[in-house]
């Protein structure tokens, strides 16, 4: 039994769309393809640096980098980087930025005389390693309706890079609330990378996918490697446990930050707040412990816990708005967390009530 071998399904299709003339594939999935029509494409970027290819119909069949008759193409990435730009890392391509009307939206046009094209739209540090901080901010559930003055205090912390979020962005992942979601995001001037929750799986289907793409990815950003994994149903699909074991590798050398929405155990261990498994809890904390993973995040859970599995330090921050825990009284916060050259050198919970 995969009760996530649907949404698995759909990872893999995130970032792949055609239509006659014109087809977009974005690499490793880290870009939702929200509109495609001729001379426009409109994506939900899954991290600080996406690249994409670009191929047109006329060049079927042609050698690779044929030229073909200038096709002009506005590409809108939303959710990007406030300073991102673009680059183009193959074929032949003119480019030039356009207006956008939000801080969090990267808009270009792109005159392209060869197919296919690969472009590049990345934060201009995204290579150069360095300290930073990121936030993290989860479970923010039937407070959609004050999630603003959260968006509001999380901007006044101008150090932060981008916010992680760990699921439950929704009450019932329903399009009309994702939509909501989407629009109260507006507030937020810095790009919100997250997975989903076991509340987007309220709804008959899952249109999280078509919304902000992939459950479970994996980024590079100033030498850390972040990657978000789908455990809404309180599992890891098998498939993705082959992804990760790929994203171990790769960040084998480098600072390894992992985060999902349901945590393996409940460190508390008297809740429904873990994975259903046990067994599997074991198995996927000993593989992020054998990969040399940093720092594991976690939602669900509405409140906030500092504790180590497997020896990574693990942090729970369920603090978005959903209903807190009775007698919890740190109320909604989000965290600080600062990465320098020799790892994850702080983790700082801010309170907003």
């Amino acid at each position: 039994m995969r009760p996530a071998e649907d949404r698995t399904a759909r990872d893999e299709a995130v970032g792949h769309a055609a239509i006659p003339g014109l087809r977009v594939a974005v690499r490793e999935g880290l870009a939702a393809v929200r509109e495609l029509e001729e001379g426009s494409v409109r994506l939900w970027a899954s991290a600080p640096s996406i690249e994409l290819e670009l191929s047109f119909d006329e060049a079927a069949g042609a050698p690779e980098q044929a030229a073909t008759p200038p096709r002009e193409v506005e590409l809108s990435v939303r959710n990007c980087m406030p300073e991102g730009t673009l680059t183009i890392l193959e074929g032949e391509a003119q480019w030039a930025p356009l207006p956008a009307s939000l801080v969090t939206e990267c808009r270009f046009r792109v005159i392209a005389s060869s197919s296919p094209v690969v472009l590049r739209v990345a934060d201009p540090l995204a290579d150069t390693p360095g300290a930073f901080h990121f936030g993290v901010l989860s479970d923010i559930q039937e407070a959609i309706d004050r999630v603003g003055d959260v968006y509001r205090r999380i901007n006044e912390e101008p150090h932060l890079s981008f916010v992680l979020g760990a699921g439950d962005l929704t009450e019932r992942g329903s399009r009309e609330e994702l939509e909501r979601f989407q629009e109260e995001l507006e507030a937020l001037a810095l790009p919100y990378y997250t997975t989903l929750g076991n509340h987007e799986l309220g709804a008959s289907e899952t249109p999280y996918h078509d919304y902000f793409g992939r459950g479970s990815f994996s980024f590079v950003y100033r030498d850390a490697r972040f990657t978000l994994l789908d455990s809404a149903s309180a599992t890891i699909d098998p498939r993705v446990y082959e992804w990760l074991s790929d994203w171990l590798d790769l960040g084998r050398r480098q600072t390894h930050v992992v985060a999902m929405h349901i945590p393996p155990l409940d460190p508390i261990g008297v809740r429904n707040g873990a994975f259903s498994s046990r067994n599997e809890a074991s198995k996927l904390l000993g593989r992020l412990a054998r990969g040399n993973v940093d720092l594991t995040l976690y939602g669900h859970i509405h409140s906030y816990y500092r504790f180590d599995n497997a020896g990574i330090p693990a942090h729970i921050s369920g603090g978005g708005g959903a209903i807190p825990e009775r007698f919890d009284a740190l109320g909604r916060h989000f965290l600080d967390v600062r990465v320098d050259e020799r790892g994850v050198a702080g983790v700082r919970v801010v309170r907003v009530d």
